[in-house]
């Protein structure tokens, strides 16, 4: 396997900027996955690694070597896409061994592998098969198979679980955790989704317009994230962020509340409080106007208006609740460690990273 080094990395169109210098050290088998929503440049930034769009400025180093100006064959990666990209015309044995009979490999060889990576992806009973027999997910297993088969120095993954139904996606997620750790590859996964982000990563990359807004492990990014951007990307559901004064310790909100925290800070700010951190506080200084109560078995979302303050306002509180149950007005609470306090003009975490 190999280290993978993005060095001040940048794409541009013509005049247009899309990737603004990233620059990122994924260790020797690690699983690195760049999140972030549609159009911020995760799948440039790894087609850029892949050599299937040139880089504008800085570098790409693979096993510490300078790829920028390879082909994507002289990279030593593999790539598993969102649509498989299988031939259709190919048996699944065939479409795995497919790259490996290009390059000239002996017969009995391509063989080997492709029964392997069979044997580790349960493909053995479906080696004879065309990709249009096979489901969503035994095709998505293919082109992993395909993958594997070549022994890669980095395996990247471009949004490969986006055409799944919802429980065959928290299946696969499972098998490619397990089979990337199994194998001990150096993996760079691309998606939106941060159930994914947060399942699969030793780290990630928030990605935000073309810029790493934040890099650091699923925890990291969720207890400190560095930027109000990563804070409610990453989180569901997604973080309050509501303005207000700070005070020392405290932040003083427009309709008067003060909600304690544990960030010193003068100022206009941000404040930051996670739905899921909200506990019910008969003098608690959020007074949330209900609107609506979804109970989800476990938690309830409890939805509202904090007067003067948020016009649109989350909690999710344990236990289950009706809207019957609860009064018009709830008064909530969050243990001050827990409230984020960002810069109001930068966006920038206030406190320690």
């Amino acid at each position: 396997m190999a280290t993978l080094t993005l060095r001040d990395a940048r794409k541009r169109y013509g005049s247009t900027d899309v990737i603004h210098g990233v620059s990122l050290d994924v260790a020797d088998g690690e699983f690195i996955v760049i999140v972030g929503p549609s159009g911020c440049g995760k799948s440039t930034l790894l087609r850029m690694v892949a050599g299937l769009e040139r880089i504008t400025g800085g570098e790409v180093r693979i096993a510490g070597e300078r790829v920028n100006d390879r082909e994507p064959m002289e990279r030593n990666i593999a790539m598993v896409f969102q649509n498989y990209a299988l031939y259709p015309h190919m048996s699944v044995a065939d479409n795995m061994g497919y790259a490996l009979k290009i390059a000239g490999r002996p017969k009995p060889e391509i063989a080997a592998r492709v029964a392997e990576a069979a044997r580790m992806l349960q493909l053995e009973d479906y080696l004879a098969r065309k990709p249009r027999e096979l489901s969503g997910g035994q095709r998505q297993r293919v082109a992993m198979g395909r993958a594997i088969v070549r022994d890669p120095a980095v395996f990247l993954f471009d949004e490969p679980l986006s055409n799944l139904d919802a429980k065959l996606r928290v299946q696969m997620r499972l098998e490619i955790k397990s089979l990337q750790r199994k194998l001990g590859v150096t993996a760079l996964y691309v998606t939106h989704d941060q159930v994914e982000a947060m399942t699969l990563a030793d780290r990630m990359v928030v990605m935000n317009a073309g810029r790493a807004e934040q890099i650091g492990t699923p925890l990291e990014v969720y207890e400190r994230p560095a930027t109000v951007f990563a804070a409610q990307f990453i989180g569901s559901p997604a973080m309050n962020v509501v303005p207000g004064v700070a005070e020392g310790r405290a932040v003083r909100l427009a309709n008067g509340a003060v909600v304690p925290t544990a960030t010193e800070a003068r100022g206009p700010v941000l404040l930051g409080l996670r739905p899921e951190h909200l506990v019910r506080d008969a003098g608690g200084p959020i007074a949330l106007t209900l609107r609506m109560a979804e109970p989800l078995g476990a938690n309830t979302l409890v939805h509202g208006e904090v007067a003067g303050v948020a016009p649109d306002f989350v909690a999710s509180l344990a236990g289950v609740y009706r809207e019957g149950d609860l009064p018009a007005v709830l008064h909530l609470s969050i243990p001050p460690a827990s409230a984020h306090v960002f810069d109001a003009e930068t966006g920038q975490r206030i406190g320690a990273a």
